[in-house]
């Protein structure tokens, strides 16, 4: 078997269900003959993390304390500017809150404003509501006021980084929330983002909830802890929901110690904007266009797209493609120099290469790796 049709096979698993960036280890299956360690720009998780200090041994042999609970809840209200951590819900990740708002909440109509994070969409349907994916703003409020429900999005929004106007959305929830609906939030990429674009200030709001990820901004996705923010009359039905000891000590301790720390905040803000323009000018002098992003991941634009995907895996990089459009490709941010400089190497390489035998790369790429959806 060649090594296309091995790719391909090993990538038909995936066909079933929505396919998540970072899958490394199916990377390495794909191009076995990459070289080694695989870069990881598939995800828009911060490539430098939170330095993670000495955790008691409490937090891994003890069942969490609700007092440990309530102080992390209390931190996150300080953090995300909610006036009342009653507002506050934490959980093992947000995408558990993705998929139990839909079965708690009921509604039968959600609007969503599109192309973003796929998994919005698929909880909606999988909760058998009438889904409707609109793609400009205008749209999505129209629709959202005639069909009720619930309205959804990111702000920033995946992949493009786009930002909403405050007002526009504060209007629309006040809306929802006239005929029992809500505006839902995601706001899984605001936290490094200057001026911060979060709602949560204007809570309690009858029709307003907000979704925060931890992982990413702090980069510790593998902890798994996120956050729920609305009025505690909506919040508490959450909490009763994720039960006892949700979050675990672990998560509890460091998500404590990370939200306190605004210098920490500040000073990757700063660097990673740096980087930001750093890969927004690498990009560009290899024939890209930017074509948005946050200080976590910046998107491109290029008619070589689907070629430059398929070298930068056999070059042992991992970016994100996309089916809504294939001229696209997102790039999270490199870790250090050691990552910079096999970008670099690799994106030079690969537009050389393209000039003469793009249309054959095009089909191999689409071969191996199928596009995703936006996650």
């Amino acid at each position: 078997m060649d090594s296309i049709s091995r790719a391909a096979t090993v990538m038909a698993s995936m066909s079933s269900a929505i396919a998540h960036g970072g899958r490394l280890i199916e990377a390495r299956r794909a191009f076995p003959d990459a070289p080694a360690p695989f870069i990881d720009l598939s995800t828009g998780i911060n490539p430098n993390p939170y330095p993670v200090g000495p955790l008691a041994p409490e937090s891994f042999n003890r069942l969490p304390e609700p007092e440990t609970l309530d102080t992390l809840q209390q931190v996150a209200a300080a953090a995300y500017r909610a006036s009342d951590p009653a507002m506050v819900v934490a959980a093992p990740g947000t995408q558990i809150l993705i998929s139990l708002l839909p079965h708690l909440l009921g509604l039968k109509h959600a609007t969503i404003l599109g192309p973003t994070y796929a998994e919005h969409e698929a909880a909606w349907r999988g909760a058998t509501a009438n889904v409707a994916v609109t793609t400009s703003l205008d749209a999505f409020v129209e629709t959202a006021r005639a069909a009720g429900g619930v309205a959804i999005l990111c702000n920033p929004n995946n992949p493009d980084g786009r930002i909403c106007d405050r007002q526009t959305l504060l209007n629309l929830a006040s809306d929802m929330a006239h005929q029992d609906g809500f505006l839902i939030c995601d706001e899984a990429f605001a936290d490094l983002e200057a001026p911060d674009p979060g709602l949560a200030r204007h809570l309690p709001h009858p029709g307003l909830m907000i979704l925060r990820s931890f992982g990413k901004s702090y980069g510790l996705a593998g902890l798994r802890l996120g956050f729920l923010l609305a009025s505690p009359a909506q919040a508490h039905p959450v909490r009763q929901a994720l039960g006892n000891w949700a979050v675990s000590g672990p998560a509890l301790a460091t998500g404590i110690a990370a939200l306190r720390d605004t210098e920490w905040r500040y000073a990757t803000c700063r660097n990673l904007q740096d980087s930001c323009q750093r890969l927004d000018a690498m990009l560009e002098r290899t024939g890209f266009a930017c074509a948005g992003g946050t200080r976590l991941f910046r998107l491109f634009r290029s008619r070589d797209a689907q070629p430059l995907f398929r070298l930068l895996c056999e070059a042992g990089i991992l970016a994100r493609r996309f089916s809504h459009d294939p001229d696209l490709l997102r790039f999270g941010i490199p870790a250090c120099e050691a990552q910079w400089s096999r970008l670099q190497e690799a994106l030079l390489s690969g537009y050389s290469q393209n000039k003469t035998d793009n249309e054959n790369v095009i089909e191999a790429a689409q071969a191996v790796w199928p596009p995703l959806a936006i996650l």
